[in-house]
């Protein structure tokens, strides 16, 4: 789940929004199925929606059970709280943006969900501190403004366990043989929501 895309609209949004929680998202399936949470009216906060998770879900098979998930650009943690309502052992949420992490936390300690991990920090910088292989899941949803994608790929890639799952949304659709960090991957899955291209990738040997 992108978050806020600058310190500029960071400090514009924490203003502007500061007496603001004015939508929630719905937790679509799992334990947690139908439960809303709060979410933050932040300028670049972009949740993905419950149509895309849905597929999302289905494309993993519902369940995810025992399964180690980061969410690299959490944001709303749509897709982390998803992960962890669907059985996850463990789900590191990482965002930068400090109230924004802070209602990751006040939605965490609402749901009891003990499996989940936030971190108030830079993903980038995050992300190559983090041993190789050490997710079966990882998310990246980056802002779509600037080269974050791009700056992200090879470090969210290095962190997939062999039979793992890359999930990532953009501007416009991944094309694998552009992408030298995505050198030995294929796309398993992918589909369009609106301006949102969202894409499951695997490793080659994994089909």
């Amino acid at each position: 789940m992108a978050h806020p895309s600058s310190p500029h609209a960071q400090r514009k949004s924490a203003s502007s929004s500061r007496k603001k929680t004015s939508h929630s998202i719905r937790i679509i399936g799992g334990d947690w199925k139908r439960t809303p949470l709060p979410v933050l009216d932040l300028d670049g906060l972009r949740p993905t929606p419950d149509r895309v998770r849905e597929t999302l879900f289905n494309w993993l098979g519902q369940r995810l059970d025992g399964k180690r998930c980061l969410d690299l650009f959490a944001g709303s943690g749509a897709l982390g709280f998803e992960a962890a309502s669907r059985g996850a052992a463990r789900v590191l949420m990482v965002e930068r943006h400090a109230r924004a992490a802070a209602q990751l936390r006040a939605n965490q300690v609402r749901l009891g969900a003990d499996m989940i991990d936030v971190t108030e920090a830079d993903a980038l910088r995050l992300a190559t501190s983090l041993a190789p292989g050490s997710f079966d899941v990882v998310f990246l949803d980056p802002p779509f403004e600037g080269d974050l994608l791009a700056r992200a790929l090879p470090l969210a890639a290095r962190l997939v366990s062999a039979h793992g799952f890359l999930y990532v949304e953009a501007q416009q659709t991944l094309e694998l043989a552009q992408a030298d960090a995505l050198t030995g991957w294929i796309m398993a899955r992918q589909g369009k929501a609106g301006a949102v291209h969202y894409h499951l990738l695997q490793r080659e040997n994994e089909e």
